[in-house]
């Protein structure tokens, strides 16, 4: 397996394991102590965490780092609905945003 490929495992595991925790990004981000725009590259495949970040991760999951590796375990007929949880709490978020936005702002 290539690089690239290892990188999409772990991204789609971390973010599995996340949402099958109810966790946002933000939420995640904050108990590893990174951005949460370098949990969503890595979520994303498109970065690849230190093993210091990728061990906050497994801690602030609840998981070994073993987990992380192991295939694809996401379902191919869960993917979709992964994404669609993925969407609907960034949803939820932005009109959160919003409304508070709007009560500051008039």
């Amino acid at each position: 397996m290539d690089v690239q490929g290892i990188r999409g495992i772990l991204g789609r595991n971390i973010k599995y394991f996340r949402l099958q925790q109810g966790l946002s990004q933000v939420t995640l981000a904050e108990k590893a102590d990174i951005s949460v725009t370098f949990l969503s590259n890595i979520e994303r495949g498109k970065m690849f965490p230190k093993v210091e970040t990728l061990s906050r991760l497994t801690e602030s999951l609840g998981v070994e780092v073993f987990e992380l590796f192991k295939g694809d375990l996401v379902p191919t007929d869960s993917k979709e609905l992964v994404n669609q949880l993925s969407e609907d709490i960034i949803n939820k978020i932005n009109l959160a945003v919003l409304d508070v936005f709007k009560q500051y702002l008039g």
